[in-house]
């Protein structure tokens, strides 16, 4: 019996640590078998040319492993975690090592069940997936657990970590109180860090980095009055590269003019929270920028406050930027410019387009042409968005200044989307945004700016919730094709095989892309990443998060 135990542990592929990590022109491919990037590959879509999973045949989805992750809080060394999916590849394995860093006590970590979110890499059969301070290596095929890192933190705002960046054997990790750190993705182990933000300044460090070639770009966000920037750094040493501030530092930009003063403009904001998505053809990097400071009250002029709130395009060479569209000018309601771009090479008005799709928070979509910046398209979606009293000549949203935060109060719409990920399926020719649908009173309770630093200065009642859906919507026009009611707000994940992934609050549901039509679902709470798939030993797996729990579905035939 024991010959026959070790003889099964020896046929059982496991991880494919050897095999040299992950090559960065693999990410320039279509997304398929693996999942390399925040969205997977560099175009923003989410779209999988996987097709084994279908219409026909996802009734035969069923749950494959899963494995709960707890936070490091308490842990001083290499020690045990918690175990893998149903017990792990072997029972009675030796647990998984614990890799501790940080300039912290650990007495600021919070304890017990984690929060994993974000993008989810899968590499050579190897899940990397991270949470506030935490990260670990899965085994693919069963949820095993291979290795656990653990940050000390300092403390400082902690929003959630949107995942890790590859790059062959390094994963970059950034941690909120604002180090960019390097690990070894075979053990877990801290082969460098380096301050990328000032955390006495009130910096936090949130965004998954995303690897170009030999670039490792890093956002960085400050609800306080600071200069929001993007920086590269080089991926073998750390040592930056190139930065990039969002808002005018110099006398001599002429974004300067469209604030009150220079000095305004520097405590301007426009903070980098999201990754973008990336053109290998002109080498430019796409991203969004936050909102203006102060976000509410006066101090920042009367103009168009650049580059908040604006789709940016920079070289990833020079670090130079080359367009901005600006999606919300003079924002006053905290409408961040932050969610993911998609690229697409398109038919549009009989010719193919080189275009960025972008649907925001302020409740608009977008289409513009990558390589210029052009405005092509403004649709509105949001069934009760009332902030804006139109467009301008080049699309723009005009502000309507009686729904501005007010001192007698003043009624108008909430977000409309955040920043759960989108998806576009060329097949469908729709881009699948989720749409939250509220009312607010927004008071003005300090007109002072010098009292209402950042998001200072404002306070909101009577919300009242008109329900949330997932939209589908045509890149041509930019209207609304259909909108199905969910009951929360998830990421989205399209496939070429005509499905479209999501959760509705409570449940992973596969939807008929093409009708929204519900087809299969699996009730694992409210999902915390957007789904994703790979393909790993002939088998397609669904991949997605509830609540301290990571799912893998996969296809029975």
């Amino acid at each position: 019996m024991k010959e026959i135990i070790l003889l099964t542990m020896l046929l059982v592929p496991g991880p494919a640590f050897g095999q040299g990590g992950l090559d960065p022109a693999t990410i320039l491919k279509p997304l398929a078998d693996q999942w390399t990037t925040y969205s997977g590959d560099y175009s923003g879509k989410r779209y999988s040319s996987l097709k084994d999973i279908s219409p026909a045949t996802v009734k035969n989805l069923s749950l494959g492993w899963v494995t709960r992750f707890t936070t490091g809080c308490g842990a001083t060394g290499v020690s045990s975690t918690g175990g893998g999916g149903f017990g792990g590849r072997f029972g009675g394995e030796a647990p998984a090592p614990v890799i501790v860093g940080g300039l912290g006590s650990g007495d600021l970590n919070t304890c017990g069940g984690a929060r994993p979110g974000g993008g989810i890499l899968m590499v050579d059969g190897v899940i990397y997936l991270s949470a506030p301070d935490n990260a670990w290596a899965v085994d693919a095929r069963d949820g095993t657990m291979l290795w656990h890192y653990y940050w000390k933190t300092r403390g400082g705002t902690h929003t959630g970590n949107r995942g890790m960046g590859m790059w062959h054997n390094n994963l970059y990790l950034e941690v909120h109180d604002d180090y960019l750190i390097c690990l070894d993705a075979k053990t877990g182990k801290e082969k460098w860090k380096k301050e990328i933000s000032s955390f006495n300044e009130q910096y936090f460090s949130s965004m998954s980095p995303i690897v170009v070639g030999n670039h490792v770009l890093a956002g960085t966000g400050n609800d306080m009055d600071a200069p929001g920037f993007l920086q590269s750094f080089d991926p073998e040493t750390g040592e930056r590269q190139w930065i990039l501030y969002t808002v005018p530092m110099t006398k001599d930009d002429p974004a300067v003019k469209t604030w009150a003063s220079l000095d305004a403009a520097r405590h301007g904001g426009g903070q980098v929270w999201i990754p973008g998505a990336y053109d290998p053809e002109t080498h430019l990097y796409l991203f969004g920028t936050g909102n203006p400071t102060p976000a509410y009250t006066t101090g920042r002029g009367d103009g168009d406050n650049l580059y908040t709130c604006a789709l940016v395009a920079v070289n990833v060479d020079t670090g130079k930027m080359a367009w901005y569209y600006q999606t919300s000018p003079h924002d006053t309601h905290d409408w961040d410019s932050t969610q993911t771009p998609v690229l697409a090479d398109v038919p549009f008005n009989g010719r193919t387009r080189k275009i960025v799709m972008t649907g925001e928070r302020n409740g608009y979509f977008f289409v513009l042409d990558r390589v210029t910046g052009e405005h092509l398209i403004t649709g509105k979606f949001g069934l009760y968005n009332n902030w804006a009293k139109g467009l301008d000549a080049k699309g723009h949203p005009v502000r309507n200044p009686g729904k501005d935060a007010t001192i007698g109060g003043s009624l108008v719409s909430g977000d409309v989307t955040n920043y759960p990920p989108p998806s576009f399926s060329p097949e469908t020719g729709l881009f699948y945004v989720p749409e939250n649908n509220s009312l607010r009173i927004d008071y003005l309770i300090d007109p002072d700016p010098r009292g209402s630093m950042g998001l200072g200065g404002t306070m909101n009642g009577g919300n009242i919730s008109y329900g949330s859906n997932i939209d589908a919507i045509d890149y041509r026009t930019g209207e609304v094709v259909w909108r199905h009611e969910v009951a929360g707000s998830a990421g989205l994940l399209s496939t070429a095989s005509g499905l479209l992934f999501s959760g509705d609050g409570q449940n992973l549901v596969a939807y008929e892309a093409k009708t929204g039509k519900p087809l299969w679902h699996a009730r694992i709470g409210a999902t915390g990443n957007a789904p994703e798939t790979y393909l790993l030993d002939g088998k397609q797996y669904v991949l997605a998060t509830g609540g301290d729990q990571l799912y893998a579905f996969v296809l029975n035939r």
